[in-house]
């Protein structure tokens, strides 16, 4: 593994957040399988709504060419995010991120398969402004670990803070409001009913 490249980032500025679920299988050969599955299901950025039992917000894959499309995610990528509320004017309507990293990795007794995000302009807009309530320092890594016979799906929120230069006194009003109340610890919820989810949904591979 690139510990490097792939490694979590420092935290030094705003709000952090770590979520985790995990299984333990009973051989490892079932937390291969299982670690496979729940790779699969967090690359399908489509379908996190439908995994999360609380459903607070959609997410939807947009190419490099700012089109909806229907598969697994990749580096280069956007997703699309409606969250409860008003959006902004830059983002019609929505938030931003692309898709910076995805790798899978060999670690010691396992494997890593990471996702990480950063806050982006919109893709179908020539403003170049970051269209998301947290300025783009931040970060979002998600990441599947398979270790001997346990699989954990993990959410690392690095460096948040609120986007406050839009250029928009209202869309910088709204993520104000949206990205103090994600720093005290309501965005939890999402991501940790996110990586419970992933997990659960494939416990067939545990036993």
């Amino acid at each position: 593994m690139n510990n490097e490249k792939y490694k979590i980032p420092e935290q030094y500025i705003g709000g952090e957040m770590d979520v985790l679920a995990k299984v333990e299988c009973n051989s490892i050969e079932n937390a291969k399988l299982l670690y496979a599955d729940v790779c699969n299901r967090l690359s399908d950025v489509n379908s996190w709504e439908a995994m999360s039992n609380t459903s607070l917000s959609s997410f939807t894959i947009i190419d490099s060419n700012g089109n909806v499309v229907k598969r697994q995610t990749k580096q280069g990528d956007f997703i699309r995010i409606d969250i409860p509320g008003p959006g902004t004017k830059i983002g019609h309507g929505f938030d931003w991120v692309c898709v910076e990293i995805v790798s899978n990795d060999v670690i010691e007794q396992g494997n890593l398969f990471s996702i990480q995000v950063r806050p982006s302009a919109n893709p179908n807009s020539e403003s170049v402004k970051i269209a998301h309530f947290l300025d783009s320092i931040a970060t979002s890594t998600f990441q599947i670990r398979r270790v001997d016979k346990t699989v954990s799906a993990e959410e690392h929120g690095r460096n948040e803070t609120p986007n406050l230069n839009t250029g928009n006194f209202l869309d910088n009003l709204r993520n104000g409001l949206v990205g103090t109340a994600a720093l005290l610890g309501l965005s939890y919820p999402q991501w940790k009913s996110l990586v419970e989810g992933l997990v659960n949904q494939g416990r067939k591979h545990s036993s």
